[in-house]
């Protein structure tokens, strides 16, 4: 978003498009370079992992889907449109616009990994994951929807704070998402976990624009939209506190041998 807005302040979007494609590719350099030589097979044990069914039966499983698909719908509504909100309704020049989108996604990368940091530290020191992995989903992306919310209904200045510390605050979020859906699914699921849900969740990435802009088109302006916004971040954390059950691995195994068709509570 920095060397974006500045790149298209001065040169336009054509140049913008071109150098992020190019400048994309650069890492294929390093990478043939410092790859991995050999190939190592993980020996994953696959006995016993849930079928599609099973899955989507899982109370926690749609706690999860859920969450991300709200907390990418704020991560989807800024990427998208906070540039054009900042321009356009804050009356920012396309410098300042990029120059305050850089540094709130620059705290909000240091509040990622400071907050998985501390979350592990807390967990070590005695807490429970579900405790430490949900105060740290559900509370910050709350908070994303809360500073979002007052920031359309505030000043200039005191709306780009809050705007700043919204994106933070998603920071913190995306900090413990994963390793939410790595220890409730095992060995045995992850990847299958991990790919539903990263589909679910990514379809806000057609849903936050397209509402929004919709939105924009009826009202003319963005009150509603932040406001639509801090709900479905609201939501996301009431999905990630609520709906997701104890952060523990769910026994697998145990699911299958029941018989006559019922699930088992989740562990």
């Amino acid at each position: 978003m920095l060397f974006g807005g500045l790149l298209m302040a001065r040169f336009g979007w054509r140049p913008f498009f071109i150098v992020l494609g190019l400048t994309s590719m650069f890492w294929i350099l390093p990478w043939l370079k410092w790859m991995p030589k050999k190939q190592y097979a993980a020996q994953v044990e696959t006995t016993g992992a849930p079928n599609l069914l099973e899955f989507l039966l899982l109370r926690s499983a749609w706690g999860t889907c859920i969450g991300l698909f709200c907390g990418n719908y704020v991560n989807y509504f800024l990427i998208t449109w906070l540039p054009f909100y900042l321009v356009r309704e804050r009356h920012f020049s396309m410098d300042k616009m990029a120059k305050i989108g850089g540094i709130a996604y620059l705290l909000a990368a240091l509040a990622c990994t400071v907050s998985g940091w501390l979350s592990d530290r807390w967990i070590a020191a005695g807490a429970t994951p579900s405790l430490v992995r949900k105060a740290f989903t559900g509370g910050g992306v709350s908070l994303s929807g809360l500073f979002l919310a007052f920031a359309v209904v505030s000043g200039p200045r005191l709306s780009i704070a809050l705007v700043i510390l919204g994106v933070i605050a998603f920071g913190v979020s995306a900090s413990n998402i994963w390793a939410i859906t790595q220890t409730l699914a095992g060995q045995r699921a992850t990847g299958r976990w991990v790919g539903f849900q990263s589909f679910f969740g990514n379809l806000s990435g057609m849903v936050a624009p397209a509402a929004t802009g919709y939105v924009l088109q009826q009202t003319g302006h963005f009150f509603w939209a932040f406001l639509i916004v801090a709900g479905v971040a609201f939501a996301g954390a009431a999905s990630w506190i609520l709906l997701v059950g104890r952060v523990e691995p769910v026994i697998w195994d145990r699911r299958l041998r029941v018989s006559g068709g019922t699930l088992p509570a989740e562990v």
